[in-house]
């Protein structure tokens, strides 16, 4: 069977304007399936680079596949199973930033390169005083490599103001785009980096925070010679994810909101992101309604039967528990509109119902207490200001822990 590549795609060469540091999963069924799309239905034209940031592992998988894959997306919507099926032609190489570091740099300093996109995990975004060798090749923390490309770009384009990069992180921490920003400017000071470089960073690279939202189980192992054999190719890059997909994007000082939608076209694309001045009020809905209801109903649910997140959503007693919670209690006490919190709810309801997630009810258990006191009090003492009076079933919440 004929391995997948760019002859069965038909894939268009494209310029590469995204640099994207990780070539797990998520991105790959999340940010290069938006970049995808934006290429099909618009005219960014934008081709991606993947850069992996560490030692371990290969691209060897993406080099015999000329970086082409299979992208399921398979979920519930509008109380209907929905699966999607595409080829992924986003990626136009991949390079290790250790093994391949002059192409890497290469990639970095191109003349069409705008954005960096990045999933590092939560410890990725840290800075490290002993990653002190700014000619280290490459230096061996993300926001130390960072630094290090920022600084070449700096240098090859003489310090160039439409040269800055739009970064993008995707890394599940609090104000990913602030963060690392501190970290590169720590790294500026601690190699001793001139004036000039830094007022270069401060003023034309704009640090986006951003906040996704979609579940990726990735390779489906039981499936993929089944699969295979449908389509007609081998694909040893097959990536699953739900098909909710959220990214909300923040804009900076530098970069004015209109400027950041005209140079990422995502809703002329039709796709579900949301640009914005301030992303928090969407971390805020998304942690009180999708993650605090998971908390505030797992372990009643258990105790009642039942064994995952679908059969609960089955359950007509956890079920009404579940939006007697989010639309009575919750919602009241969000920032962005009811409307919008409602919409949020509806689509929530719908991927708790995705019989293609198996969402085991003990492992969402785990930390119950501390995630609750994350997810659930501040909706609890929201609604007790707001109404002078405890909410019912949020209490009952705290009795089932």
């Amino acid at each position: 069977m004929q391995r997948l590549n760019k002859s069965i795609t038909h894939a268009v060469d494209r310029p590469v304007k995204v640099m994207q540091f990780g070539e797990g999963n998520f991105l790959r069924a999340f940010v290069d399936y938006i970049f995808d799309v934006t290429n099909e239905k618009t005219d960014f034209n934008g081709g991606v680079v993947i850069v992996k940031p560490i030692e371990f592992g290969t691209l060897e998988r993406f080099h015999d596949q000329e970086c082409q894959y299979t992208l399921q997306l398979r979920g519930f919507v509008d109380g209907q199973p929905k699966e999607i099926t595409r080829q992924i032609t986003s990626v136009v190489d991949a390079v290790a930033a250790i093994e391949d570091y002059d192409k890497y740099i290469e990639y970095g300093t191109s003349e069409t390169l705008r954005f960096i996109v990045s999933n590092t995990t939560e410890a990725g975004i840290v800075f490290d005083e002993t990653d002190n060798d700014p000619n280290a090749r490459p230096p061996k923390t993300y926001p130390g490599k960072l630094t290090q490309l920022l600084y070449k770009r700096y240098q090859k384009f003489n310090g160039a103001a439409d040269k800055g990069l739009i970064l993008l992180p995707c890394e599940l921490i609090a104000d990913n785009g602030i963060e690392l920003k501190k970290c590169i400017m720590k790294f500026i000071e601690l190699w001793g980096l001139e004036d000039g470089f830094k007022d270069w960073v401060n003023k034309y690279c704009s640090f986006c925070p951003t906040l996704v939202d979609r579940i990726v189980p990735g390779y489906p192992r039981e499936d993929a010679a089944k699969l295979c054999e449908e389509w007609g190719y081998e694909d040893q890059l097959i990536d699953r994810a739900e098909v909710f997909g959220l990214w909300v994007v923040e804009s900076d000082s530098n970069l004015p909101l209109e400027q950041l939608e005209k140079e990422l076209p995502f809703k002329e694309a039709g796709l579900n992101v949301v640009f914005t001045k301030d992303h928090h009020p969407y971390k805020e809905r998304k942690v009180r309604i999708l993650n605090g209801s998971h908390t505030s109903f797992v372990l009643a649910s258990f105790l009642a039967g039942n064994d995952n997140v679908e059969n609960s959503m089955k359950d007509p007693v956890i079920r009404k528990y579940m939006e007697e919670t989010l639309y009575n209690e919750v919602i009241p006490t969000l920032s962005l509109s009811k409307e919008d919190c409602e919409e949020f709810a509806k689509a929530v309801i719908d991927r708790f119902l995705n019989p293609f997630v198996d969402h085991r009810l003990l492992s969402i258990s785990l930390n119950s207490v501390s995630k609750w006191e994350a997810r659930c009090l501040p909706s609890f003492l929201g609604y007790v200001k707001k109404f002078n009076k405890l909410p019912k079933y949020l209490t009952f919440s705290i009795a089932a822990l």
